[in-house]
């Protein structure tokens, strides 16, 4: 008799939803041969799997091998398609649990989550083999077809949701940019009291000005002729510049002193909204490349900027119908027309932005007076 050639797993038995499945542990290096994933070519109503998104492979492979002592992965859920035995340790309730998974070596193995991560570990693994001696949790299920498959993808994406981005920037203490905008943050006045650090859509009633993802980006662009110099001088160059800009902005210290609420003034503010923040970190990044050592004399046109929403400058520029738009080239609007208010040079970009607008403005000026 042929004595079948098999895997054998440690595993856990659990029940789920009336069926058994397993988890285990697996080697890294057993992850590229084990597991597959549909052929892109196959017809999708075909595949029990989206397509792998080979941009994102070399991104989280990068992760890996940058961060061999800390990173992190979630389990890697497959199917079996074979008849599997499970062989527990003992004969007591919780001994039963516990045991030995065998599964033939023709068995064929479907991921159902984590077909990304079997990727990045196929890549990172030519660069660093040492990895192939580290293990990943596989949560294993007995795969009952096609229809199944697909119902579990769904299933297992259903209520899959990312976090936050200005949590993601609260929590992130690997990334240096994440630092420098909690730094920020915490090192300038109005910033440290009136930033939600969890959200990045503030609540009607939210007693907080300006989230974090905001900081975060407008910051970025600040320094964006500064990223080669180390992270402290980069926080002490951004602290002085939004600490400068504050007090060109005295509305933002009335919300401070709670002698306005901060509802009312985003309702009637544009200054504490995140493309208000982009504009005038894009605008700083200007400032200090044109007067390097005496810009924070330069920042006084900002007091002659009206920062009401129902400054008919903003229409067509950042706001549509009355509604405050993120879009890049409205992010280019507003930072041109803060540039202009500090007398600062343009962009070939930004001059095309206001030459167009200004015809714009001149059209519909024509056609209310014909009317």
């Amino acid at each position: 008799m042929d004595i079948p050639f098999e895997y054998v797993f440690p595993a856990i038995r659990g029940i789920q939803a009336g069926r058994e499945y397993y988890i285990s542990m697996c080697p890294l290096r057993l992850i590229p041969k084990l597991f597959s994933f549909d052929d892109e070519e196959i017809p999708p109503e075909m595949r029990a799997q989206r397509t792998l998104n080979k941009s994102r492979v070399p991104e989280i492979a990068q992760y890996i091998l940058n961060n061999p002592q800390n990173y992190i992965f979630s389990a890697i859920t497959a199917s079996i398609n074979a008849r599997i035995v499970f062989e527990p340790v003992g004969l007591g309730v919780e001994s039963q649990k516990i045991g030995r998974l065998r599964v033939p070596m023709d068995a064929r193995f479907i991921i159902n989550d984590g077909q990304h991560r079997r990727a990045a570990f196929e890549l990172a693994l030519k660069e660093n083999p040492e990895l192939g001696y580290e293990t990943i949790a596989v949560v294993f299920f007995l795969d009952i077809g096609l229809e199944r498959s697909q119902q579990m993808f769904t299933d297992l994406n259903r209520y899959a949701a990312h976090p936050d981005p200005s949590l993601n920037i609260l929590y992130d203490h690997r990334d240096k940019k994440a630092i420098l905008a909690r730094s920020v943050v915490k090192q300038v006045k109005v910033f440290r009291s009136l930033t939600h650090t969890e959200r990045s859509n503030l609540p009607t009633r939210s007693g907080k000005l300006f989230t974090l993802s905001s900081i975060y980006n407008a910051t970025l662009a600040f320094l964006t002729n500064y990223k080669n110099v180390e992270l402290e001088q980069q926080i002490e160059l951004a602290t002085r510049y939004w600490e400068a800009v504050s007090g060109y902005i005295p509305d933002w210290e009335q919300v401070l002193q709670r002698k306005v609420s901060a509802g009312e003034m985003r309702q009637d503010y544009v200054h504490s909204h995140a493309i208000a923040l982009a504009g005038l970190g894009g605008a700083g990044a200007t400032l200090i490349s044109v007067y390097p050592e005496t810009w924070e004399e330069h920042l006084g046109g900002l007091q002659t900027i009206d920062w009401l929403r129902s400054n008919p400058d903003w229409e067509g520029r950042i706001m549509f119908s009355g509604r405050i738009s993120k879009a890049r080239t409205c992010v280019s609007f507003m930072t041109a027309y803060i540039k202009k208010r500090l007398e600062l040079p343009l962009t070939g970009e930004e001059e095309r932005l206001e030459t167009s607008r200004i015809r714009q403005d001149k059209l519909d000026n024509d056609r209310y007076k014909s009317r």
